[in-house]
């Protein structure tokens, strides 16, 4: 997977230094990007406004309790 920013490209290369992750996961990703231009950080879309669930209006006729149901 390639890198996305300049800021990511800098943090795998802190955690490279560090040991954390292998060289070759670092080669992999930096061969992916290739020479490309990277922004200096990524800004996240906006997630769309969720719709809310409309409430259904209550029926206006009650039932009467089961206790009070005739029975055929």
């Amino acid at each position: 997977m390639p890198f996305k920013s300049q800021a990511q490209r800098r943090k795998f290369a802190e955690l490279l230094v560090k040991g954390e992750i292998s060289p070759e996961t670092f080669e992999e990703w930096n061969r992916e990007t290739g020479g490309r231009k990277l922004p200096e950080r990524v800004i996240r879309k906006a997630k769309p406004a969720r719709k809310t669930a409309r409430k259904k209006p209550k029926s206006r006729t009650r039932k009467a309790p089961a206790s009070r149901r005739k029975h055929r």
